[in-house]
């Protein structure tokens, strides 16, 4: 909870707002069957047509305040909810900025788009449902409740049963939710991942007559995320049958009980409307709170996955000072420099010494696989030595920001990546002041 606290934050007065708005909304759904038993109970009653036009005319008002607290607490929910996720997507994308390749590694490139954009989604979508669904479920509850007691203390009683047996469904059904949402979000990453290799390695797959093979691997991950889908989607038909099974029984339960009450002269027929209606508004609050409770545990887990990324510490951290120009001839310096993978056994490169100097070329020669690659790399500190030091106008790289670095190097990647856009557009890419002849 202490991560989308971090992004609700800065949005505090709009929290308030939003959470006031529906506050109005709520009490203009429960006065007005007041209003309608009153109409009932003495303008019917007493077939007094002034009371009923009065009465009419002030429950159209408080609909009219109670619908503009509904309006303004969901256009400002949701202005809070994409305020938030925007502020979600931005930090994932910074802190991905700062991460190395191994850092990328830990996570995979599939699971980071899935935790950008699928994982925010969820998490937006709950926030509105949960303030618009959730928050407002006490209050109506406990007015409702009240308000039933006050009318007659048998239909107090129902209410309040009634309310503790949905209440109870809820926790059994948001338990068990919480095991297949874990799932699905695991078959998610697995989908998102084979998917990207099989069409960004749609050529090797051909030449190697392996459609087959990748087919029953797409197969084997959808049909577990499909199992898993129908599972979640059960037990949203279980809760609402449910739900609808408990208005049903409780408004026949209100009209039985109820006519018998007025009938012993303890109740008045407006008070049967009323309680009724305070009771579709409980048992309609409490089944829409438990759609979204369901839904709460695949958020909690897509909250945990974005909290996974933001709390990685990069494994490459920033140095402080800015490179200072330099009259040596001595560009770049390998002093006793040895790298290892985190994850190898044994390292690449081991006590490297050379120097690369100004106004040379220096070639590096070696089989595949002997660290060529690396080297660059390591320059450009997209990894950092595991002992020994690597100098840039006698400066160690570690000690230098990796913008400072970078800026004073070009480099051309072993494999080539073209971004959406024009050649030229690519081509600019280092520089975008870069003039035609450049």
């Amino acid at each position: 909870m202490k991560t989308i606290f971090k992004f609700l934050k800065p949005y505090k007065l709009l929290c308030v707002f939003t959470i006031l708005f529906i506050i109005f909304d709520i009490l203009g759904a429960l006065y007005i069957p007041t209003i309608t038993a009153n109409m009932i109970n003495s303008g019917v009653g007493n077939k007094d047509i002034q009371y009923i036009i009065q009465e009419g005319i002030f429950m159209l008002g408080v609909t009219i305040i109670s619908g503009l607290g509904a309006l303004l607490g969901s256009y400002l929910c949701s202005r809070l909810a994409s305020n938030m996720g925007r502020d979600m997507r931005d930090a994932l994308y910074k802190k991905s900025l700062t991460f190395s390749h191994f850092d990328f590694k830990q996570f995979g490139t599939g699971s980071m788009i899935t935790r950008t954009l699928n994982d925010v989604n969820v998490i937006q979508q709950t926030a509105v449902s949960f303030i618009q669904m959730v928050i407002p479920v006490p209050i109506m509850c406990i007015s409702g409740i009240v308000m039933a007691f006050g009318i007659d203390k048998f239909m107090g009683f129902l209410l309040l049963g009634i309310t503790v047996i949905i209440i109870i469904a809820a926790v059994f059904i948001t338990r068990k939710a919480s095991v297949i949402f874990e799932k699905l979000q695991r078959f998610l990453d697995k989908m998102n991942v084979i998917l990207r290799e099989n069409i960004t390695g749609v050529r090797v797959i051909r030449a190697f007559n392996k459609e087959e093979h990748e087919k029953n691997r797409l197969k084997d991950a959808f049909e577990k995320y499909a199992e898993s889908a129908i599972r979640a989607n059960r037990l949203y038909a279980g809760l609402d049958s449910l739900a609808f099974f408990a208005i049903n029984i409780c408004i026949v339960a209100i009209l039985y009980i109820g006519g018998n009450r007025v009938g012993a002269g303890a109740m008045q027929i407006g008070d049967i409307t009323a309680v009724t209606e305070y009771a579709i508004l409980i048992l309609f609050y409490l089944i829409m709170a438990q759609m979204v409770l369901i839904l709460m545990p695949r958020a909690r887990i897509c909250l945990k996955r974005i909290k996974e990324v933001l709390d990685t510490e990069p494994e490459i951290q920033d140095g402080k000072r800015t490179l200072i120009k330099s009259s040596s001839d001595d560009v770049i310096s390998f002093k006793n420099m040895t790298f290892r993978f985190s994850d190898a056994d044994e390292d690449t490169l081991c006590n490297l010494k050379f120097t690369c100097k100004r106004g040379q070329t220096t070639a590096i020669i070696g089989s595949t696989g002997s660290g060529k690659s690396t080297i660059a790399k390591l320059i450009m500190r997209f990894h950092d030595t595991t002992k020994g030091s690597i100098l840039l106008n006698g400066q160690d790289l570690k000690t230098l920001t990796q913008k400072e670095i970078r800026e004073h190097i070009s480099y051309v990647p072993q494999t080539a990546w073209l971004f959406s856009g024009t050649i030229a557009d690519n081509l600019r890419y280092g520089n975008e002041d870069a003039t035609e002849g450049e």
